[in-house]
């Protein structure tokens, strides 16, 4: 069988859509939405995921080239800049529940001190991370202790962590973006001499829409 794409280049037909994500929102959830839009195959339509950093003149390439039938990109119904008042947020099974349940976690396990680390890749769910992150603190009666940038390398990262804690020394646990952030700031508590859980706390999560993971050094 001709491969997809290559075959609606050949018949020009609009038998692609493509599905942008952002750098930073890789990981299961999406991976899930990804192998839920199989049943296009059903309809005779192929699926080009594009990972990444998207900019309007690589996405107007691609729509040059291969004159896709739709356009989606993934964690669209987080921005909708209505987060916090409709469904898109992902209440019931997304990036708020996701959230909320982080922190109700760490609350339960007795603290209220809480910080935000999130990806260098500048995600666009960033913000919205963290409106979802007040929101849940205010929900809990707790106050929200900031964020900060966790960045990938190992001796930056440490720099990072050390910076934040310097001006936030009440801080008792750190939620991660996901699981790779939350890894990240683990290894900086362990170069800087900290004990995980018994010093500072680190949850994780395979990105949106699964359960926190709660990570020991």
């Amino acid at each position: 069988m001709p491969h997809g794409v290559a075959r609606a280049l050949r018949e020009g037909s609009p038998r692609v859509v493509v599905l942008n994500i952002d750098a930073g929102m890789e990981g299961h959830y999406s991976s899930c939405y990804i192998l839920g839009l199989d049943k296009l195959a059903a309809h005779d339509h192929v699926l080009l995921v594009r990972h990444g950093q998207h900019t309007a003149q690589s996405t107007q390439q691609v729509l040059d080239v291969i004159a896709p039938r739709a356009v989606n990109r993934f964690g669209d119904t987080y921005l909708t800049g209505r987060e916090l008042d409709d469904l898109g947020g992902g209440w019931r099974d997304g990036l708020a529940a996701h959230t909320a349940l982080q922190l109700r976690h760490l609350v339960e396990q007795g603290h209220t001190a809480i910080a935000t680390a999130l990806p260098d890749t500048g995600s666009p769910l960033a913000a919205t991370r963290l409106r979802f992150t007040a929101h849940g603190a205010c929900d809990l009666g707790i106050r929200t202790r900031g964020s900060f940038v966790a960045p990938s390398g190992r001796a930056a990262c440490a720099e990072a962590v050390r910076a934040f804690l310097t001006g936030a020394p009440e801080v008792t646990a750190v939620a991660g973006f996901n699981d790779d952030v939350a890894l990240r700031v683990l290894m900086a508590l362990r170069d800087l001499g900290h004990r995980v859980p018994d010093d500072i706390a680190v949850i994780g999560s395979t990105t949106t829409g699964t359960a926190p993971t709660p990570l020991r050094g």
